[in-house]
């Protein structure tokens, strides 16, 4: 009998003009995790979908339990007992947690054929109770938490009595309370004998859970090691292909005046008394702990909300914006923290998503001019250094490194002086981030003000000018980056404001 529960030989994935997948190998013991890392783009969603049976390899072999395996549909492979949860969980939001459990295999009265809810709500329950899920099984699925409705779908996996669990980017929403959660509900199936693909962009993530990590880029295997036995530096050079002495571009260009200032913003229930100021050239941190209100005080500078008090000024004079747009005009701009429900029209080409903020600034009559579309769209997308075929590409087809700089394209196209960065890294890997760091440096040269919200203190000493520590919707102190330690700014994050 095999030592592997899964493993996969020489496996080749063809699309139209795209080599997805090139000869990759992967093998997974019984109670192991193991990681899979590579950039965005490096085949690890393909990978996904050949194993759990959305697309047959073109060339290869698979391997279940030591038996050859081909699998014609997603069923076939959930048979066997392989399930994936997804970084953005699919599931039906009005339908309560039990259906979502049990749907596509409800428990039936064999007499009656009636779906027998008692049950399947008390094997639910069992389910929650066994990985240490405190969820009424009655609830409505869309009232729960990111974190708790990927416990559900965890739930959901074993009720199929999954053997090979394959998480996808699992923490990459949640907190870090959530995401200790989550981790230790992972140990706990791989200590009961069940096998997990762990796919993060996240070292934290790696580290914590897995014994050994494979590489992937460019659609090719790179190699396999133990966790233990690779150092940071020849992960990161494995992955992107180069090597990355600086994790950070250097700071370059000068700071200038002050561009847009808030002085005693409020907004009840979210933030209060919030002051702070950006200048030309700057980037500028807003940190804090998930919750401490930095989103909700961008949204309400950029007139996505409104505050109840205080005072914005920009380039001196006071301003009133009572809607996005108006920020626009005036020259503000903002790359939302969810850039697939907030920050693209991911059925869109790339081009008109890039355009689409400045439509009557190439439009004549109530006529699109196509031709000035399209040049404005490469020249913008080439800017940012997007890696598609053509700016016809729909958004959804990117990788989230490359749907992020569409993002940054667009508000690239407006004449703006002040740019908001929510999370701008968020979700994407080692090599994208950098390029993303590259743009803001750029930016920053060019003298927009740069404020830029982060959770990542490695991020947030490496890119920023000064930081703004946010605490419970207010902020506890503004500091200069240069000589701040990260344990200074994690004081700051959980202390009260006096």
């Amino acid at each position: 009998m095999s030592e592997y529960i899964l493993e996969l030989k020489g496996i080749t994935k063809i699309f139209p003009g795209v080599k997805a997948l090139n000869q990759v190998n992967f093998n997974l013991a019984k109670g192991e995790i193991h990681a899979l890392m590579g950039e965005n783009g490096a085949g690890k969603s393909t990978f996904i979908k050949v194993i759990t049976g959305v697309h047959a390899p073109d060339e290869g072999e698979m391997y279940f339990e030591g038996e050859k395996v081909t699998f014609k549909n997603t069923r076939e492979s959930q048979k066997l007992g392989i399930a994936a949860i997804y970084q953005h969980v699919t599931n039906y939001p009005d339908l309560s947690v039990t259906e979502n459990i049990f749907i596509g295999h409800e428990k039936v009265s064999p007499r009656t054929k009636r779906i027998l809810w008692n049950d399947m709500h008390k094997k639910a329950k069992e389910l929650l109770d066994s990985i240490g899920a405190n969820i009424d099984p009655k609830v409505q699925m869309g009232t729960l938490s990111v974190a708790e409705q990927q416990i559900v779908e965890i739930a959901k996996a074993l009720s199929m009595d999954a053997k090979v669990i394959i998480m996808d980017e699992p923490t990459a929403a949640l907190t870090k309370t959530e995401s200790e959660q989550l981790y230790k509900i992972a140990e706990q199936l791989r200590d009961s004998g069940v096998s997990i693909i762990l796919i993060s962009h996240r070292f934290e993530d790696m580290y914590r859970l897995a014994t050994r990590v494979t590489v992937f880029r460019d659609a090719q295997y790179i190699g396999c090691w133990g966790v233990n036995e690779i150092s940071n530096e020849k992960l990161i050079f494995a992955m992107v292909g180069r090597e990355m002495t600086q994790l950070f571009p250097p700071r370059q260009g000068k700071i200038g005046k002050e561009v847009l200032k808030v002085e005693g913003l409020s907004q009840t229930g979210y933030f209060a008394d919030v002051s702070f100021s950006v200048r030309q050239g700057e980037i500028l941190a807003l940190t804090g702990l998930v919750g401490a209100g930095r989103t909700e005080v961008c949204e309400s500078i950029f007139g996505i909300t409104k505050p109840d008090k205080g005072k914005i000024y920009f380039e001196g004079k006071e301003i009133k914006i009572n809607e996005p747009l108006e920020a626009m005009n005036m020259g503000i701009g903002y790359l939302p923290e969810d850039r697939q429900k907030q920050g693209l029209i991911l059925q869109w080409g790339i081009g008109k998503n890039i355009t689409l903020s400045t439509l009557s600034q190439i439009s004549k009559a109530g006529w699109l001019n196509e031709k000035k579309e399209a040049e404005v769209a490469k020249t913008l997308a080439e800017k940012v250094t997007v890696k598609a075929t053509s700016i016809f590409d729909t958004a959804d087809s990117l990788s989230g490194g490359n749907q992020q700089k569409v993002v940054v394209a667009k508000l690239l196209a407006s004449e703006l002086k002040v740019i908001i960065l929510d999370e701008p890294t968020k979700g994407v890997d080692v090599g994208a981030k950098y390029a993303i760091y590259e743009i803001m440096r750029e930016l920053a040269k060019q003298d927009y003000a740069i404020i830029m919200v982060s959770s990542e203190m490695p991020e947030v000493l490496g890119m920023s000018d000064r930081i703004a520590v946010m605490r419970d919707g207010r902020i506890t102190a503004t500091l200069e980056a240069d000589g701040i330690s990260q344990e200074k700014i994690l004081e700051f994050a959980m202390l009260e404001k006096e």
